[in-house]
């Protein structure tokens, strides 16, 4: 019943277009005024997907010419109508409901294909010195090792790159804009970086290490071949890579002469080695090294050199030989390491290391001397005294031998480390350490006379 439902208003549906197109070709029916302002509706998710899919067909056909499909939700305008009408009818089968994975597919279609401007670590300087040098040497690991590019690439990225730029048409074409944007200071400064190819190296090489080329040479040879060099070539550039190449050796006379040298360096001193399952260690192949065919290569200016230093040396040496003596008092002198000659007045010997104090009383005063005040021992002779009273201690020699010293100043006095406060005392002996006011002395007796002294008081002590 469907069916038949179907097929009867098709068929009223075509009659009617029948009739409508004889009325029109009679003039009976009078025209509609029609607008050809387009009127915009909402539309259901059908038609949308339909309407996406006529759009990318119709930027598909664009191209070719063909008459891009009508949206199935928008309104047709007075010359459509009267296009269908005259058409014949024909019937259209109702459009299926889309899947829902197609839907998802033509959505993402919608979206235009974004490609990063970004190149990445790679600049458009990188780009260009690595074609310039891949021209030049046709060896990717050449150009990685003598290259050097604005970032430390590896083999591997500059052969990825390398390969992008030739099959990657969108990476190729990105660096082609970027390389074309380039100032041509930039660009002529990059092509002067380019790699020498083997055959400018072989011209190179012809010019004599012994002769001394100049500008002039180098510009005539760029003159002779102006194929075999690289555009950019100057002379002046020439001129470094040949001193480069000179440098180590690789001219065609250098390396000709290294090698016959070597060759008959390895015939004078070697013997043929043996053959065999021995195996050769290094003290039997020095054993077969014949000593006295070793050349002897002397060079006299720096054995001449080294003669006039050693005789410069040995006659420093014997000058400080001599004068030995006196840096020795001086040392002593400074140091306070050296016994002193004590006389018979002498009892003991305050030292320091600008000044020595002679004790030649059984009392002596130490301190600072100004006008109004004198005294035995002027520390201030030996270094800044500012710190030091004027009347500092007292250093007594009593009957039985002992020495003993008495703090009458502010500041303590320290013996041996130990500090002696103002008004104690503390006995010295031979070799203490007096320290006043960052002032150091070495207080050193004369043995001698002491034991004199303390005898003569022995003998009075009994009777």
């Amino acid at each position: 019943m469907a069916s038949g439902t179907a097929s009867r208003s098709e068929d009223e549906e075509s009659l009617a277009g029948q009739k409508r197109a004889s009325s029109q070709a009679l003039g009976t029916i009078p025209k509609r005024r029609s607008s050809s302002r387009f009127i915009k509706r909402k539309k259901f998710d059908d038609e949308l997907v339909e309407s996406s899919l006529a759009k990318s067909s119709t930027r598909a056909k664009g191209a070719s010419g063909v008459e891009p499909g009508r949206c199935s939700g928008s309104e047709p305008s007075s010359s459509e109508k009267k296009k269908v009408s005259k058409a014949p009818s024909t019937p259209v089968p109702p459009s299926p409901a889309p899947a829902p994975g197609l839907t998802k597919r033509v959505k993402k279609s919608k979206q235009p294909l974004q490609v990063t401007k970004d190149l990445g670590r790679w600049k458009p300087a990188d780009d260009l010195l690595l074609i310039n040098a891949v021209l030049q040497t046709n060896d990717l690991t050449s150009v990685h090792l003598g290259v050097k590019f604005s970032c430390r690439f590896t083999l591997r990225e500059v052969q990825e790159r390398w390969y992008a730029l030739l099959y990657d048409p969108v990476i190729s074409k990105l660096a082609c804009q970027a390389m074309r944007q380039l100032h041509p200071e930039a660009i002529a400064a990059i092509q002067s970086k380019a790699l020498f190819s083997k055959a400018e190296e072989q011209l190179l090489s012809k010019v004599g290490s012994t002769s001394q080329p100049t500008l002039e040479t180098f510009q005539d040879l760029l003159h002779r071949h102006p194929d075999a060099f690289y555009l950019a070539r100057t002379a002046k550039a020439l001129q470094a890579h040949w001193q480069l190449m000179k440098q180590y050796y690789l001219l065609e006379d250098q390396t000709g002469n290294w090698a016959l040298e070597l060759a008959e360096w390895g015939g004078c001193m070697l013997q043929p080695l043996p053959k065999g399952d021995q195996v050769l260690n290094f003290s039997d192949a020095e054993d077969l090294i014949d000593d006295s065919k070793l050349k002897d290569m002397r060079d006299e200016v720096l054995e001449h050199e080294l003669t006039v230093a050693d005789r410069r040396q040995k006659r420093e040496i014997r000058q400080l030989e001599q004068e030995l003596h006196k840096w020795q008092v001086l040392v002593d002198s400074i140091t306070g390491m050296s016994s002193p000659d004590f006389d018979n007045q002498t009892l003991a010997v305050l030292r320091g290391r600008m000044v020595r104090y002679l004790m030649r009383s059984r009392e002596i005063t130490l301190g600072r001397a100004t006008k109004d005040n004198q005294i035995d021992v002027d520390l201030s002779l030996e270094g800044p005294a500012w710190k030091i009273s004027r009347k500092q201690g007292v250093i007594k020699l009593k009957n039985n031998g002992d020495f003993f010293i008495a703090n009458e100043g502010r500041r303590p006095i320290y013996i041996d480390g130990r500090p002696v406060l103002c008004g104690s005392k503390w006995r010295l002996s031979n070799n203490s350490v007096v320290e006043i006011a960052s002032l150091r002395f070495v207080f050193l007796i004369n043995q001698d006379l002491i034991a004199l002294i303390r005898a003569e008081a022995a003998k009075i002590t009994p009777q």
